[in-house]
Order: structure tokens, then sequence, then C-alpha cells
């Protein structure tokens, strides 16, 4: 019944064939995260990555109602290009598939993709969370719901920034999904190497997180594992810098009266202007080297 809904690419199907590894990507970042040409041109290179560690791509999409396991060039440029895509996540699947749209899919929705085709690792720039002020707002990411439920290893470089980093690791230990830093001890927040908050667990290496991985879904017990890589030491923002730039761009949000799935993109947008495009260079970096260590752990993860 699933073969319904899902389109699997050539080099997708041949690798679920020799059970070679393959790496989910999402297609949000490529539709609503990054401005045309880098956004295409940083998903080519990222797949390459994960190709070049042993691993095999599948950047997942709705496009006219499919699931594509896995993306064509044209299918790339498609998403970079077209004002005619949707940001879907789950509440969006049954509509986008049911009227044959297109959507680019969030964290949340790219892991339910994953997890159907059979995909145990997926690599994204950051998770969302508990938004800023949600004790009043409720703005809270279906991502971390979504964790709490489906067995999809998430290799990101912490919580996004213009988050209630503190909320959000609460939310996550009630719904029992541990959060485990890659070689460091404290959570990345994305443009930052550190933030106040320390990560659950550390693990130095890709096995180490493969094994601790596989234990937790062979106990049964349900939901993703968040790996927290920190973005390169050389590509990295101030900490103070990037505070200040988030403050300001969360105020204009709230003056112009951005809400719901509108604020992530808008906020993005703001601090790519306010840091002079230094943001974005490390959103860049930052999902290159969630590539490499999401494809290595995937590697030892198959074995």
């Amino acid at each position: 019944m699933l073969e319904k809904w899902l389109e699997y690419s050539e080099e997708v199907l041949e690798a679920k064939k020799a059970n070679k590894p393959v790496v989910a990507l999402e297609s949000t970042i490529i539709s609503h995260g990054m401005p045309y040409p880098q956004n295409v041109q940083t998903a080519k290179e990222v797949e390459e990555i994960i190709r070049k560690n042993g691993a095999v791509p599948a950047t997942i999409a709705i496009i006219n109602g499919k699931i594509k396991i896995g993306l064509s060039d044209e299918e790339l440029e498609f998403l970079a290009q077209s004002k005619d895509v949707e940001k879907a996540s789950r509440r969006d699947l049954p509509y986008l598939i049911a009227k044959k749209k297109n959507g680019a899919t969030t964290v949340a929705a790219t892991m339910i993709c994953a997890e159907l085709a059979g995909i145990e690792v997926f690599v994204t720039g950051g998770i969302g969370g508990v938004h800023r002020e949600a004790e009043t707002t409720m703005d809270i990411s279906a991502d971390l719901q979504e964790l709490a439920q489906t067995n999809v290893a998430v290799i990101c470089a912490g919580a996004k920034s213009i988050l209630d980093i503190g909320l959000t690791l609460e939310y996550l230990e009630t719904h029992g999904v541990p959060v485990v830093g890659f070689d460091t001890d404290v959570l990345p927040a994305f443009y930052t190497r550190t933030s106040p908050f320390s990560v659950n667990y550390r693990v130095d290496n890709a096995e180490e997180a493969a094994e601790m991985i596989r234990a937790k879904w062979e106990l049964g017990l349900k939901g993703g594992v968040v790996i927290a890589n920190p973005i390169p030491e050389s590509d990295a923002l101030e900490e103070a810098f990037i505070t200040n730039v988030i403050e300001t761009a969360l105020k204009e949000a709230k003056e112009n009266n951005i809400a719901g799935k509108k604020v992530t993109p808008f906020l993005l947008g703001k601090v790519k202007e306010l840091t002079e495009g230094t943001s974005l260079t490390a959103n860049i970096a930052l999902v290159k080297h969630n590539a490499e260590v999401g494809s290595r752990i995937a590697v030892s993860l198959n074995k």
C-alpha cells in the first residue's frame, strides 16, 4: 500500500537493494531556508559529501502529490526556484498528497517519510523547538513531537538560536528524547558552538553514536535521537553578537504580527540581513559538517 505514495530515485533504489547506508535530507532548507542559487548549490554539495563518506543521499520532498525519496537535479532546481512549494509538516502531508501539490519537507515531515522508506539517519541544519514566549502563544514546533515518536536519528547543529532552548530541552526530556553531543558536552545553538545548556550525553565518534542509537531501538524505545554536532570553529559566529541580532529580529517579527509557520523563515531572513550574510555562510558550513558526521554514523549503523 505504501508504495502507492512513495517514489524512489534510481540511486536510492539501488542502495536499498545493495543494503548500502542511506541518509535522508530535508527540502525546506532548499525552498524556504536559503536564497537562490546558494540553496541548490548547497543541496548538491551536501549530497556529494554524503557519497564521499560512503553513504547514499536521499533528499525528500512532495512533488505532484508523490513522496519523493531522492531527487533528480531537475527536481532540486524546481524546489530551489518555484514559488509554488508549500512548507510541509506532519499535518500538511495528507492534504498535499491528496491534492497532488508540491511540498518542501520540514524536520518532522522528513522524519516521517524517512521512516516510511526505512531510512534511519537524517541530516539537517537545526531542529525546531519551543518558541520564545510559548507559555502564552503555545508556539511549539511539530519537530519535537515527531522526535518523540519516530525512529529516526537526527544529526543537527543543535536547536535554532531563535528558539527558547531551555524549554526545548525540557520538552524533549519529558518525551524521552536523548540529546547527545557529538564531541561536545555543551549544546550548540546553530550559529554558535555553545549555549548556556549542557547535552544529556556525549559521544566522541560515529561508532559510539551508532551503538547508542541501535541500543535504543532494539530495546523498543520508540522515538528519535538528537545528535548535536557543533558548527566548525572557523565558521561559528560570536554568541553575544548573534544573541543581539536575534533579539532585534524577534522584536521586528512581533511588531509585524508574524506568526505560525511564517516565523522561522522571517527570522532567518532577518538574521541574514542583520549579519550582512555571515549567518548564511555559517548555515551552509554547519549543514555540510552535519552531512559528514551523519554519513559516518549511517555507515556505522549499517554495519
